[in-house]
């Protein structure tokens, strides 16, 4: 019998035999997990504070998680980082965020390793080191962990989930999206195309869809190898929108108020075991900038307008815990339940982002806070009160007031991003029935986020890889919690840890808890700090700095040794002291040509074209009387604008977050060659329009408005407005109200900055940011 002669295999060590006996075939070892290892659950919820489960004391039906609850674990002293993204870079890291890349959210790019908003390559994901250990590895949800110039289709991917060791993966790059329409869906490395969604889409049931789909894929197609599925949802992130059903199955719960609602949810978790006994609830937040009113002070229409709001989140929260529900009992039915490890948690406590009064328009609110208003009154509170029937619904994105923040921190002070308790102290539950059995059990223990990677690689008997890709890994921050799960006595694994948030700084050692509420762009002072016994005051009502100034001392030093351990410098101060952007993003400001047929543009690299700046495009058609549709559409029902013919009339409309503003150019006559449009940014938010065809000028107005931070929120279509439309009023009518002519392409030209552009003044943020350091 001849030999068989076999290619080398590429990528293993060593030298293969070039032949080997016909009877005596050899093959490659492949990546095989433990016997026995399970599978891996982790859900990860968004902006869901410490008490919005039954549980944890919520009012709200969350039945499902309540079961789960019922039969594993509570971890009741469970710690993220007080931010998304930052926290999204600890669980799949187990590095502090600042020294994974991610000191704040995934979008700046400064050109600091602390504000890479990328993770770093000094470090294996928890989806690398599982999948190089014999798992099969599926995410779906919310991944925000790539810098906004690196979203696009042509950007070089290195860092989006199926990159750092996700095999699939399902839903947005970006940090948040609309629930009835998202902005853009992605599976895997490619943008899903959609003109309109079904009647009846919602996104966290399209995610749940999507993961019972993998789940099932999987296992029929190997029945042994174990599964690592990361749902990272939306939810409950604003936009705060829900189901017609969710909400009004709420829509009378909450006109008694946040006082009173907070009020019953601290009694509810002192009878639930999940505070402390000696817990005392503190006083409404009264910080400057994070103050609360008092619910009876308020007037009728705003008591009525801020209950609807907590209503869409509560209904929101219910179809959360629905969907988790499906998916338990898909697992259940398919025999996995048992051999599958569940950690359910949150990635930050309740937000502040609505201030005072919420808003219908969730940008309208950011872009407040970007221009320092954050805790000033909103203006536009009546046009809120007249679109009531709507919140929740796709033609508003809204965000409850930050009283309702509070509640949902309950019993903690402050909110997201604060490095105080309400920021980062989250629920969390730990179910394993096959090892831990199914009976309740509170564990009051100290844990952090980083602890999670090092806990699971525990349970399954992993090592995790000391080089990637060449690269020396840097040492884990967290330990395994593993002991205490098992003991509810076990030593605390994790006696100290250190905060800091968009200036905010805290450290926590063996119950001691040192904290600062930093203001934006004001000195970095030692005298901001506080100072907490946690044991003796769990939720910091009474500040012991004047009579410890010795304890403030110890914790202020070790916060300083930590941050330079960690690469916490340069503190980010939020939006205004750090515009600087590498000059790679420099092409997303140069002219395009976008022909017909190209699929929708990513956000970040539209908004390049028109933020702060004057722009203007050329649309190249060949008119014929009759023809209507959209010509292009900029955005969303958040904010947008677009240039469409309607009844043989070309008209330009700007939906300014929620406020339609139109021009319309008049008659198109047969034959016309090019619509143009000129929008010139005079600043502090004023633009004007003015319309052409044939390069004749046919109409110009005042009155519009200049976009800023993440508005348009949808990209650039040609011939189209697809998904969530500029216009509603255009959208009931047509739909997405393709152009039925002949388009072949539209000329986009970004013209000259603003004269108050951040860009111009980036020599004197630099100073400031320097001042404040």
């Amino acid at each position: 019998m001849s030999d068989t002669r076999l290619p080398p295999y590429h990528g293993f060590e060593g030298r293969i035999a070039t032949t080997v006996a016909a009877s005596e075939p050899w093959w490659p070892p492949r990546p095989t997990a433990p016997a026995g290892a399970p599978n891996i659950v982790i859900m990860l919820c968004d902006d869901l504070g410490f008490s919005d489960i039954g549980c944890f004391g919520s009012e709200i039906d969350t039945k499902n998680l309540d079961r789960l609850a019922s039969e594993s674990l509570r971890l009741t002293n469970f710690h993220v980082a007080p931010m998304c993204s930052p926290t999204r870079a600890a669980l799949l890291t187990g590095l502090n965020h600042h020294l994974a890349g991610v000191a704040t959210v995934a979008h700046v790019d400064t050109g600091f390793p602390n504000l890479a908003s990328e993770l770093t390559q000094h470090a294996s994901t928890m989806a690398e080191i599982f999948r190089d250990n014999g798992y099969h590895t599926m995410m779906v949800g919310k991944w925000h962990l790539t810098k906004d110039s690196e979203c696009n289709d042509a950007g070089t991917k290195h860092t989006w989930p199926c990159q750092r060791g996700f095999d699939s993966f399902y839903g947005i790059l970006d940090p948040f999206t609309n629930f009835h329409q998202p902005h853009r869906l992605v599976r895997d490395n490619t943008a899903v195309a959609v003109d309109r969604y079904p009647d009846g889409y919602f996104f966290t049931d399209d995610l749940t869809d999507q993961a019972i789909t993998m789940i099932k894929s999987h296992r029929a197609g190997n029945p042994r190898r174990p599964f690592l599925l990361y749902f990272a949802h939306g939810a409950v992130h604003a936009p705060l929108q829900a189901k017609p059903d969710d909400i009004e199955k709420y829509k009378d719960a909450y006109h008694a108020g946040w006082d009173r609602v907070r009020e019953q949810r601290f009694r509810r978790q002192l009878d639930l075991g999940v505070i402390p006994a000696n817990t005392t609830l503190p006083p409404r937040n009264s910080e400057p900038f994070n103050e609360v009113k008092a619910w009876d002070d308020l007037s009728a229409k705003e008591k009525e307008l801020f209950a609807r709001y907590q209503a869409v989140f509560a209904g929101m929260v219910d179809n959360l815990d629905q969907n988790f529900g499906r998916l338990r009992e898909t697992l259940e039915t398919m025999g996995e339940w048992d051999n599958t490890i569940v950690l359910f948690t949150s990635d930050n406590g309740g937000s502040r982002e609505g201030e005072a009064n919420g808003t219908s328009q969730y940008f309208r609110s950011l872009v407040a806070t970007a221009r320092g208003g954050a805790g000033q009154e909103d203006p536009d509170l009546e046009i809120d009160y007249a679109r009531l029937d709507l919140i929740g619904g796709p033609q508003t994105l809204p965000h409850y007031p930050r009283g309702w923040g509070m509640v949902s921190s309950t019993p903690f002070r402050l909110y997201k991003i604060n490095t105080h308790l309400g920021g980062h102290s989250v629920p969390c539950i730990f179910s394993w029935p096959a090892r831990l059995g199914r009976v309740a059990a509170l564990r009051t223990q100290y844990a952090h986020v980083t602890d999670v990677l090092p806990t699971l690689l525990d349970l399954v008997g992993i090592e995790r890889p000391t080089t990637r890709n060449g690269l020396a890994v840097y040492p884990l921050a967290g330990a395994s919690f593993a002991s205490l799960l098992s003991d509810a006595d076990a030593a605390p694994h994790h006696r100290e840890q250190y905060q800091e948030q968009n200036g905010h700084r805290g450290y926590y050692r063996d119950g001691w808890h040192a904290v600062t509420l930093h203001h934006p762009r004001q000195r970095y002072d030692d005298s901001e700090w506080q100072l907490y016994y946690l044991p003796d005051d769990p939720a910091e009502t009474h500040d012991l700095a004047q009579e410890r100034a010795d304890k403030v001392r110890e914790l202020a030093d070790a916060w300083q040794h930590a941050a330079h351990e960690n690469q916490v410098f340069p503190l980010y101060d939020g939006p205004l002291t750090h515009v600087q952007r590498p000059p790679t993003e420099d092409v997303y400001t140069e002219a395009t040509t976008i022909h017909r047929g190209t699929p929708t543009l990513e956000r970040y690299r539209c908004a390049k074209m028109i933020h702060g700046r004057s722009f203007s495009f050329d649309a190249h058609v060949e008119y014929k009387d009759g023809d209507g549709g959209i010509v292009l559409a900029h955005g969303d029902q958040g904010g947008g604008y677009a240039l469409y013919v309607e009844d043989g009339q070309l008209r330009f409309v700007q939906n300014l977050y929620g406020e339609m503003i139109e021009l319309i150019g008049g008659a198109v006559p047969d034959g016309a060659r090019r619509f143009g449009v000129a929008v010139t940014n005079h600043g502090q938010g004023r633009c004007s329009v003015a319309i052409s065809i044939d390069d004749v000028r046919r109409a110009e107005g005042q009155g519009f408005g200049g976009f800023l931070g993440m508005a348009p929120f949808e990209g650039i279509d040609i011939g189209i407005d697809r998904r969530s439309p500029v216009s509603w009023r255009l959208y009931e009518r047509y739909g997405p109200f393709a152009y039925d002519g002949t388009l072949h392409k539209v000329d986009f030209v970004p013209g000259e900055l603003a004269p108050d552009a951040g860009e111009r003044f980036l020599d004197v943020l630099r100073k400031m940011a320097l001042k404040y350091e």
